[in-house]
């Protein structure tokens, strides 16, 4: 592998703008828009303000650091990755400093000075006249979703903006317009000073690097002020310039919808892409265990992964997260209406890691326009909910789950029945002792189940009440129906005495936040009060109950309870997906496959 040439030179704001002249720079397609407000413009203004004043006084700051500026070469330009938003600043800074000396009526031997300096740091300027051209910028933007580049562009031209304009670009350079004409009035000789601070003692620290997954990697690298540039940001671009003009439009359209769509539901765009690849290596039969990165797995050659026809998928599989995360239900799309798809997705939604996601999306995308889906589906939740929670109470890791998830994700695409084991690992014994040993440690996973599946469990409670006929409350707190900590005069319990039975599911319920804070550490028959106004069956069914106390025996005996009804609910769940027909197994034919039918069909190959 080639080393990588990278290309660090520290510069004044002068010196970098003007080696534009040579190669302009350029906002790519795929970075965000614009989006520096009034606070970062003044206090960038203030701050270079305050070091000329500074600058000026013995032993005063030589230099002031704006930061980095992280760049590659491409094309004839010298693409922005990191600091976009503070080299579009100085242009839109300098553009007003000019504009306020070219207004001067008194054209001093510094207004003329400063001017000549600025003019080949905005515009490509004439070797041979010395001249400017103002319709050729140093500095051009081409950010897909920015509806502002061409107002950049002519700020930078005139000099002037639309009147009542309310893009960033009018308004930052208005704002620098309005700070320099209050300086200049206020401080009519220390605005040159300013001039000249900003032009060639505040330093820059270019690094260029010669392609773009170099610079991005030095920018990952040093970026810790905000969200990197996303891999979603990069598909984008590369989508984008391989289309004709035609249909970039159109694709700009889908990319913006899905953007809102997607945010709408909280679930990122770069999201989607990950578990979109999910689908891919399982289409590919791929199960390595090694998760290869989203921009190296979509960006590998002869692969042709990124597609405008990949955003629609992406579009397709959003249904599925619109459910899930914002709980709406998808218009000619029944399944999203069936109350325990739903359920089950809550529970699922409070896994301890995302790996439950990767074979729902390839289920929902691979079979969602079967007639049957609805039945399926809920069969297949159910079991892997089965599958996920029992192997995590046994070994809370992600790879106790992770190779048989990527095979199961593989098995999906091929058959709408895949086979896989679900349900606690029983051992082979005819040993009365060792059996009876195996059951007290399964019940003791499920009566003192790890943090991480807490909530998943006391979801599954709640929805296995018949009176539950909605999903819980998005907020609720575990609320702990023996106080953590009691009032003596309720309780005369010792904490030797509570150890960890406190602790354990059967004295927890889910409830909502507020009924959780009002119930507090009252003593038990003034918390059924408030057990009976939540909106949540289970908790209802124990505020109605004729208990009068709650102590250690309760929470022993509903232990009890708990797990022998999540037994006997996991083994229906697993014994109802078992009991599916196997013609429903059929795999469901791809496109290539309807494609590649009928190229036989019309040949005659087939009837």
């Amino acid at each position: 592998m080639a080393q990588a040439n990278i290309d660090v030179n520290k510069q004044t704001v002068l010196e970098l703008l003007q080696s534009g002249q040579e190669t302009p720079f350029l906002v790519p397609e795929y970075q965000r828009p614009y989006s520096w407000g009034d606070d970062e413009i003044s206090t960038l203004f203030d701050d270079i303000w305050s070091f000329s004043i500074e600058h000026t006084q013995p032993n005063g700051a030589r230099s002031y650091f704006l930061g980095c500026v992280v760049s590659y070469k491409e094309e004839g330009f010298r693409q922005i990755i990191d600091g976009q938003q503070r080299i579009t600043s100085l242009f839109l800074l300098l553009r007003a400093v000019f504009a306020m000396l070219e207004k001067e009526d008194n054209q001093t031997k510094e207004v003329s000075n400063f001017m000549s300096k600025i003019k080949p740091a905005l515009w490509k300027v004439d070797e041979m006249t010395g001249e400017e051209d103002r319709e050729q910028m140093l500095l051009e933007s081409d950010v897909v979703s920015d509806r502002g580049n061409r107002l950049l562009r002519k700020i930078l031209e005139t000099g002037e903006t639309k009147e009542g304009a309310t893009d960033n670009y009018s308004k930052n350079y208005n704002t620098f317009i309005g700070l320099y004409t209050e300086k200049s009035k206020n401080s009519p000789h220390q605005i040159y000073n300013f001039i000249n601070a900003l032009l060639n003692y505040t330093i820059l620290l270019p690094i260029g690097a010669d392609d773009q997954e170099t610079a991005l990697t030095i920018f990952n690298t040093l970026n810790n002020r905000g969200l990197p540039l996303s891999d979603a940001d990069i598909f984008k671009s590369y989508i984008y310039k391989g289309l004709d003009d035609s249909d970039k439009k159109t694709f700009i359209g889908k990319w913006k919808e899905l953007e809102y769509d997607s945010e709408k539901v909280s679930e990122s765009i770069q999201s989607l892409f990950y578990y979109h690849m999910f689908y891919l290596r399982a289409k590919e039969g791929d199960t390595k265990t090694t998760t290869p990165g989203v921009r190296k797995y979509y960006l590998e050659k002869n692969k042709n992964r990124l597609s405008v026809e990949v955003i629609d998928e992406l579009a397709e599989n959003l249904h599925l997260w619109e459910v899930v995360n914002g709980r709406d239900s998808i218009e000619d799309e029944s399944w999203s209406r069936n109350i325990d798809i739903r359920k089950t997705l809550d529970c699922l939604s409070s896994y301890s890691n995302e790996f439950w996601k990767y074979p729902v999306s390839i289920f929902y995308m691979k079979y969602k326009h079967r007639e049957d889906f609805e039945e399926l589906f809920l069969k297949f939740l159910r079991k892997l909910l089965v599958m996920l929670l029992t192997r995590f109470l046994e070994a809370p890791t992600i790879s106790a789950v992770k190779g048989d998830i990527l095979k199961l994700n593989a098995q999906i695409i091929n058959t709408c029945h895949p086979d896989f084991p679900a349900g606690f690992e029983e051992k082979k014994t005819d040993d009365e002792f060792e059996l009876q040993a195996e059951n007290i440690r399964t019940d003791t996973l499920l009566t003192k189940p790890n943090k991480k599946v807490e909530r998943m469990m006391l979801k599954l409670l709640a929805y296995r009440e018949e009176k539950q006929e909605d999903l819980l409350p998005t907020y609720w707190e575990i609320e702990h129906i023996f106080p953590q900590k009691w009032d003596t005069k309720y309780y005369t319990l010792s904490e030797e005495e509570a150890n960890e039975t406190l602790e354990h599911i059967g004295n927890k319920l889910p409830l909502e936040k507020k009924l959780n804070i009002a119930a507090s550490n009252n003593y038990f028959d003034k918390k059924k009060e408030k057990y009976r106004e939540s909106k949540i069956a289970i908790c209802r069914k124990l505020g109605n109950s004729s208990l009068k106390e709650w102590d250690l025996d309760n929470i022993e005996e509903n232990d009890k309870r708990i797990c022998s009804q999540i037994k006997e609910l996991f083994n229906k769940w697993v014994a109802d997906y078992e009991s599916v027909e196997t013609t429903q197994t059929a795999p469901v034919p791809t496109e290539e496959d309807l494609a590649m039918m009928k190229i036989l069909r019309d040949k005659g190959l087939i009837p």
